[in-house]
């Protein structure tokens, strides 16, 4: 098997070309990818329903909007949280109940008590399912073109404005792809 090279931490995100309608202008951050496959959560699908409507302890602790948002189509009856420690990219120890990713960004212990983390909290933001590839799927995808691949920052987890953020992060690619910001939503009303 070929050697895969971790993406954990990077965003995906969705080409105008990926016909897939659950990741149509998706932001996906990589959680983990290893040679036995891949998992993400996506940034910019929040719904209706508050976070204190099902995890009431730490709705306060979650960014606006303070909606839970659909990680992806696997597993939607579970939850992940996903929070920004800031300083949490140094050496210093993580606190109990968050373990880092990449960077300042981690996955939150739901089943432990919010007051563990709430001093330590930048952002948090909670995720009903996620995004899943199996070995060499995501591989495959990223070679059919389907996906870009660009670097996560801090601010993403938590963007204010999720339903931009798709434009936002290729905006501000120093290279071709901040051009594919401008491709329209419907190109056949050009």
């Amino acid at each position: 098997m070929t050697e895969v090279s971790s993406l954990t931490g990077r965003l995906l995100v969705a080409t105008p070309a990926l016909a897939d309608p659950n990741f149509d202008r998706a932001v996906v951050l990589l959680l983990d990818h290893d040679e036995e496959g891949s998992l993400g959560v996506v940034l910019n699908r929040p719904t209706p329903v508050d976070v204190g409507d099902i995890l009431e302890g730490w709705a306060d602790l979650a960014g606006e909007p303070g909606v839970v948002f659909q990680g992806g189509p696997v597993s939607l009856d579970s939850a992940l949280g996903v929070a920004v420690i800031p300083g949490g990219s140094s050496g210093r120890g993580a606190p109990l109940g968050w373990r880092r990713v990449h960077g300042a960004i981690g996955l939150v212990d739901l089943e432990a008590p919010p007051e563990l983390l709430a001093k330590a909290l930048g952002s948090l933001r909670i995720f009903a399912g996620y995004a899943g590839w199996g070995p060499g799927q995501l591989e495959s995808e990223l070679g059919d073109g389907a996906w870009y691949v660009v670097e996560s920052e801090p601010g993403d987890v938590s963007s204010p404005a999720p339903e931009r953020l798709w434009r936002e992060v290729l905006r501000r690619q120093r290279n071709e792809l901040a051009m594919v910001a401008t491709y329209p939503d419907d190109p056949s009303l050009n």
